[in-house]
Formats: structure tokens, sequence, C-alpha cells
């Protein structure tokens, strides 16, 4: 697990997976510029006919809440931006490791979107249900750590395991696979966890989760044709 990891890391130098950061960059600083002119236009026509220390105000606030915005969601838009382009993350990472391979499958789009939506609606709903457990758990914040990212770690090692496996084999294949590697999926899911709780680093996690998952999978496959 430590070398699919660290030859993950070590692919940052790729000009695609560079490519890959600034696009996911650049997109998610469009976003908040839009919204930042949208408050500001919003706030001027709030404000219109008022006082002009009201004005000044509104806008103040304005300007305020954009910076606001910007440092606790700026991670969560690249992470969303990024996930659009996480196959060409894929791509660079087997064109340097596992050169001639043919074409990865071509995947139906409305599968493919049910099934991203179906394991977002069940991250969302367990991480829901254990809500009054984080709380508890607060009190307790080595325990509260030990779930948070076993559960989280559960997740992302199996959405990440399927956006790399399905790319090379069918679903049913796929999630044998996963299925047969769960525990160590499992673990791997918890290093994406902390890697995506890192601050500054998170803006690449998402890039890193997948090329380090990728040489998972091809080590598992590997391991399954050997036994």
């Amino acid at each position: 697990m430590l070398a699919a990891l660290f030859k993950a890391l070590g692919q940052f130098d790729d000009p695609r997976i560079g490519r890959v950061i600034w696009k996911s960059l650049g997109w998610a600083l469009l976003v908040f510029l839009i919204l930042a002119v949208l408050f500001w236009n919003l706030a001027g026509w709030m404000a219109g006919g008022l006082a002009h220390w009201v004005d000044w105000v509104a806008h103040a606030g304005t300007l305020l809440l954009t910076l606001v915005l910007v440092w606790f969601l700026f991670p969560v838009a690249v992470t969303t931006v990024a996930s659009f382009f996480l196959d060409e993350v894929a791509e660079a990472t087997e064109a340097r490791h596992y050169p001639g391979r043919p074409p990865a499958r071509v995947q139906r789009l409305v599968p493919m979107l049910l099934g991203t939506l179906r394991f977002a609606a069940v991250a969302i709903f367990l991480n829901l249900l254990l809500v009054p457990i984080y709380l508890v758990l607060l009190v307790f914040p080595p325990l509260y750590l030990v779930v948070f990212y076993a559960v989280n770690g559960y997740l992302l090692g199996r959405e990440y395991f399927e956006l790399v496996a399905y790319r090379r084999l069918e679903e049913r294949a796929a999630d044998a696979m996963r299925r047969a590697y769960r525990g160590r999926l499992t673990l791997a899911g918890m290093v994406i966890a902390v890697m995506l709780t890192i601050p500054v680093f998170n803006l690449v996690a998402p890039i890193a989760a997948t090329a380090f998952a990728l040489h998972l999978f091809e080590a598992m496959r590997r391991d399954s044709r050997l036994g």
C-alpha cells in the first residue's frame, strides 16, 4: 500500500496531472468569482435608495461573506470540479506506469451518473445517521477520529476503487474484487480520508487518491491472477 501511495505522490511532476490541477483550481475560482459578482450586485440592489453608510456596510458584509465562503468551501469546490477530470488522472497514471494497455471501457453515462448519485446518497445518509454518535464521541476525541475515519474510509475506498476498476472490468467482476479486498480497500480509504483533511493538500487529494486507487487495483488484479 505504501508503494502505491508513493507512486501516486511521485506523479505530481507529470504535466498531465499539472493540467488537471490547474483546470480544477481555475474553474473553482471562476465559480467563486461569479458568486462574488452576484453577491456584490445583490447587496447594491438591496441597499439602493438607503443611506450611503448602509450601502457601504452592505458591500463590506458581502466582501466578508465571499471571503468566508472561499475559506471554507473552496476545497470542496476544487474537489467537486476535479471529480470531472479524474479519468484524465487515471489515463496519465496508466500511461506512465502501465503502458501498452488497451483503451479503457466506455462507460454508459446514465448508469455512471446513477451510481455516483447512489453512492453520494448513501454517504450522506450514513454520516447523518452517525451525527449523534459523532457528537457523543467528541468528548472522546481519539475514539471519534477512529469512527470518523473508519466510516469514511469504507466509503472513500469503495468510491475510488469503483472509479478505476469500472474502467477495466465489468461491474460484476469489479464488485467481486471489491468484496474480496474490502479490508485493504477500507484501509486505503482511511488514507484518502486523511489526505482530504490536510489543509492545502486537500486541494489535490482527489488527484492523488485516484492514482493511489489505480495502483492498488492493478496490484489486486495481479494478485488475483497469481492466485
